[in-house]
């Protein structure tokens, strides 16, 4: 059992991570799926990927632009995302890795 100031020092507040926080990503990592609330109590659905025991959350346009890509070569095993703007500005760009 832990004490109160083990697991104060062992704790971690609760963080929402992007892919786009990854340096590198596989195109075989298995996608799951979750629901959530947003700021007005309505109910949204998510995909992301675990890495070191975390969630990354997928945007459907990475997911969108990483099908374009597929589509043009099959073979494509790694990309990065990145990242640009706040908010509802926020855009990404999927960049494929040789």
């Amino acid at each position: 059992m832990a004490t109160l100031k083990e697991t104060a020092l062992q704790y971690e507040p609760a963080h929402t991570y992007n892919i786009a926080d990854l340096d590198v990503v596989s195109t075989a990592i298995d996608v799951k799926y979750d629901t959530g609330t947003d700021k007005e109590g309505k109910e949204f659905s998510y995909a992301f990927i675990e890495v070191d025991e975390k969630q990354y959350r997928i945007p459907n346009s990475v997911i969108g632009q990483l099908h374009d890509l597929m589509e043009a070569n099959p073979k494509l095993s790694k990309f990065r995302v990145k990242k640009s703007g706040e908010g509802m500005q926020t855009r990404y760009t999927v960049i494929p890795l040789v």
